[in-house]
């Protein structure tokens, strides 16, 4: 059986190594995290960079059973951001050189749904004077709504698998043909034939989840070719089906780590693409942001949702800084970046060096 430090040294990973990797404890870990972050500054540098994150609407025609918004949890309070407010929150990205902003909501295929987000892309695009990058991560969709809304302007789009085991799929999915894997698998094909910057990510730590689906995850984003991953640890919500399985889940700090964990093996697996330092890791750690910066992500995402919306959106519990408003995180960031050692690249998109490099192949 290989040791850590040697399995480090190679430049291709077997299903067993990545196994043996996301196992390591102790010195072994800490030399799976420096490899990491030293991967990172060699492939696509120190800089971190900001994406401004408009949560800007709650409903959700989805009923996902990990979900805190899904369409059966009556408990939430509905909201839909207007349009005056979401170009206000990007109006502040843009003023406050963010680079780069985020549409976010829960999912909802209806033609109103398509055009509204059409006509989004362009006023950003006008405000900003094309300044702003614009990130979509509102769900499935047809490849007409994909392809209308790439034309507009939109140029990344986030889309997660949450597993890229099947048979994990249909256990945190109602069985019907609105949670269907082979369609959200057929959506990042879409996404990615018609030239968006195409990401996806896992949750980590999901009951019944074995290292085995994470080590099959972090090859599935590898054989697709994925150009960014947004991913973290899987936190429970009281009023969800998976609840009733908080009790076999791993304790929050295993998640915390294996997360981390996660970060490094795939920043080293995938050199050159991007990598969010996820919100829910603070949510475990007050320093997790910036260990996920130590440990080989380059993406951060500033919430520039306006403070009185914040708390109705939780997919889970416990979320952190849903008391602040947009000023008060964008100066939290900033530290939390100078302290993970990183420089943020102020007025600038990111975009993912993987995406460029195999566009130019």
């Amino acid at each position: 059986m290989s040791n850590i430090p040697e399995i480090l040294s190679q430049s291709s990973f077997s299903h067993s190594d990545l196994e043996q990797l996301l196992q390591c404890e102790g010195e072994e870990k800490r030399l799976l995290y420096e490899a990491g972050r030293t991967t990172k500054e060699l492939f696509v540098g120190n800089k971190v960079y900001f994406r401004g994150l408009i949560e800007f609407s709650n409903i959700c025609a989805k009923d996902c059973y990990y979900c805190g918004i899904r369409r059966s949890n009556d408990a939430v309070h509905r909201y839909n951001l207007t349009d005056h407010e979401i170009l206000n929150a990007a109006s502040f990205a843009d003023e406050n050189n963010f680079g780069s902003v985020v549409l976010q909501s829960g999912e909802n295929s209806s033609p109103a749904f398509a055009q509204r987000i059409t006509n989004l892309i362009t006023e950003i695009k006008q405000i900003s004077n094309n300044r702003l990058g614009i990130t979509l991560s509102v769900g499935e969709q047809s490849e007409e709504v994909y392809r209308q809304w790439y034309e507009a302007g939109a140029h990344r789009y986030l889309l997660r698998i949450e597993t890229s085991n099947q048979l994990l799929y249909h256990k945190i999915h109602p069985q019907d043909p609105q949670h269907d894997f082979n369609r959200r698998l057929g959506c990042l094909h879409a996404l990615r034939e018609i030239g968006y910057q195409t990401g996806t990510g896992v949750m980590i730590g999901l009951p019944f989840q074995t290292l085995a689906d994470l080590a099959d995850d972090l090859l599935f984003f590898q054989q697709f070719g994925i150009d960014m991953v947004g991913m973290g640890p899987y936190l429970e919500h009281s009023q969800t089906p998976l609840y009733e399985f908080r009790n076999e889940l791993l304790p929050l700090q295993k998640r915390f780590e294996l997360s981390l964990k996660m970060i490094s093996i795939l920043r080293i697996l995938m050199k050159d693409i991007n990598i969010v330092a996820a919100t829910a890791l603070q949510a475990i750690d007050s320093l997790g942001r910036e260990k996920g910066i130590k440990a080989g992500a380059n993406i951060i995402m500033p919430n520039i949702t306006p403070g009185l919306y914040r708390k109705d959106y939780l997919l889970y519990e416990n979320k952190p800084c849903v008391d602040e408003e947009p000023s008060q995180c964008k100066g939290c960031l900033e530290a939390r970046v100078a302290l993970a050692d990183g420089e943020i690249g102020f007025g600038e998109w990111g975009d993912s060096v993987h995406f460029k490099n195999r566009k130019s192949v």
